[in-house]
């Protein structure tokens, strides 16, 4: 058969389907979390999506078999499904509370270390395990080429069902149906490979004044950038390695990428680029804010292995508990993502708009009409509550971006130039990723003496004028080898029955 014909009748639904079907049966020699070794499709992996999903695909303008992105957050227990709607962008479709993830924050260097994988990974057809003894999984596909260059090791990474972890992403049963479902349905659809991202939190300012001292801190602002890049154009960014770091939405014009060899020289869709530099700039500078105001570090994970969302320590009536024993006798740290009963204050949650530490509470006084909306929250205290210099310092020590003029430094929501700015942003957003390089002729090209002096650093001598509220954020668009299962592979209920 010749080349030409093949391809018009993959395009065919129906042979597709088959192709895809094919490409499922043939994942059998997987060993991933540990497959039964039978020979036989089982039903499971089979199993139609349910009606009350198909509604919801279509109430949110979705196809059945329309491409797929997961992200994964450690910190939160969340992992997301996001679904491409029929305006070609990818739309939020559900988000599944983690059962269990295995080790701590931040990513997988060896194999027995028990850490879940934090990075950006590629599903393919064949990763797709439907004889899992963890009822089904798929593979993450580590060590990916980032991995690979950077000398860490490990196999057999899944997101699999039965709720238990030794360096992998469990779900129940239910949920790894649904989601396996989802992802077969893609394939099906004609999607080659879909993407996981996964990070230890969400990338928000908040979190990164958190975990301001962690050693990982270098790894996750590289990956942030890949996060920022979906947050802008939502849209799967494409992801390369070089000078073994990722590189994403970028295309070589001089030379090919090679994970552990110096970078070619590479070209980013100017309004791509233009619009994370600007989520980035008003991410980092309340980031140096939450800092600059005493920030509390995250609380010690010191004797905590990993982690599960509080719906699940709810069942087991744990969920006022920070912490619980899993079933060898290790101590999890609940998600506070899904909790209303404390743990979230507990856990050193940086407040909306936090006064400095050494400044006492204002006394009570008659209310009156604030200046700034943002910080109607906390009154202003009767001296002077911001330390510039310490500010200054701290935004220039961590991200040396910070701009002497103060009109610079991020608006506050409400003025008309910062809605411009977000509408900029939000354009950005909302076309599809042909409409955005198109873009690129409709902005005017600065000089090489321009782009040098914009991107030169420039050292913050005094507070912005703004300096008081914080800067309105862009609008929203969040097993090792050898492993074994522990039990059959069953309900939540019945794995965790012993703590009843």
């Amino acid at each position: 058969m010749a080349a030409g014909e093949f391809l018009r009748l993959y395009r065919r639904p129906l042979i597709r389907t088959v192709l895809a079907t094919a490409a499922l049966a043939a994942t059998l020699g997987l060993a991933g979390c540990n497959t039964d070794g039978t020979q036989m499709m089982p039903g499971r992996a089979m199993a139609p999506l349910s009606d009350k999903m198909v509604a919801e695909l279509d109430s949110k303008n979705m196809d059945k078999g329309s491409p797929i992105l997961v992200r994964l957050f450690k910190s939160e227990a969340e992992l997301e499904v996001w679904k491409q709607d029929r305006s070609g962008q990818f739309a939020l479709l559900k988000t599944y509370p983690i059962c269990r993830w295995s080790g701590d924050l931040g990513p997988k260097v060896k194999e027995g270390d028990r850490q879940a994988p934090e990075g950006f990974y590629t599903i393919t057809p064949a990763q797709m395990n439907p004889n899992s003894s963890y009822y089904l999984a798929f593979n993450m596909g580590f060590p990916n080429a980032y991995d690979k260059a950077n000398g860490r090791t490990g196999s057999n990474l899944m997101i699999h069902g039965d709720c238990s972890s030794r360096g992998c992403y469990a779900m129940t049963d239910e949920q790894i149906s649904e989601i396996y479902s989802l992802g077969r349905e893609s394939f099906f659809g004609g999607q080659k490979a879909f993407q996981v991202q996964a990070y230890p939190f969400r990338m928000t300012p908040e979190n990164m004044a958190k975990h301001r001292n962690s050693k990982h801190m270098a790894f996750w602002k590289m990956i942030k950038e890949g996060y920022d890049h979906f947050e802008v154009t939502r849209q799967q960014p494409q992801v390369s390695v070089c000078e073994r770091r990722y590189v994403f939405d970028a295309t070589a014009t001089n030379g090919t990428f090679s994970p552990a060899a110096k970078c070619p020289t590479y070209e980013i869709p100017a309004a791509i680029a233009q619009a994370v530099q600007e989520k980035q700039r008003q991410d980092n500078y309340q980031t140096a804010q939450l800092i600059s105001h005493g920030a509390p570090l995250a609380p010690n994970r010191a004797g905590i292995d990993g982690g599960m969302n509080t719906v699940f320590a709810e069942k087991l009536g744990l969920g006022n508990s920070d912490t619980v024993q899993d079933q060898s006798g290790r101590s999890i740290m609940l998600s506070s993502a899904s909790n209303d009963s404390g743990i979230f204050s507990r856990v050193g949650v940086v407040p909306p708009a936090p006064l400095p530490p050494e400044t006492p509470a204002p006394a009570a006084a008659p209310a009156k009409k604030p200046a700034v909306a943002v910080a109607a929250a906390h009154p202003a205290p009767a001296k002077k509550a911001e330390h510039p210099t310490r500010f200054a310092t701290t935004l220039n020590k961590m991200y040396r971006t910070a701009s002497a003029d103060p009109k610079d430094a991020p608006m506050l929501r409400g003025s008309s130039a910062d809605e411009n700015k977000h509408a900029e942003i939000k354009s950005a957003k909302t076309a599809p990723r042909d409409d955005i390089a198109a873009k690129l002729a409709e902005k005017p090209v600065s000089t090489p003496a321009q782009t040098a002096q914009a991107n030169k650093p420039r050292v913050l001598d005094e507070a912005p004028s703004t300096r008081s509220a914080f800067a309105a954020p862009p609008p929203p668009s969040s097993t090792m080898s050898g492993a074994q299962a522990v039990l059959p592979a069953t309900s939540f209920n019945s794995r965790w029955s012993a703590f009843r």
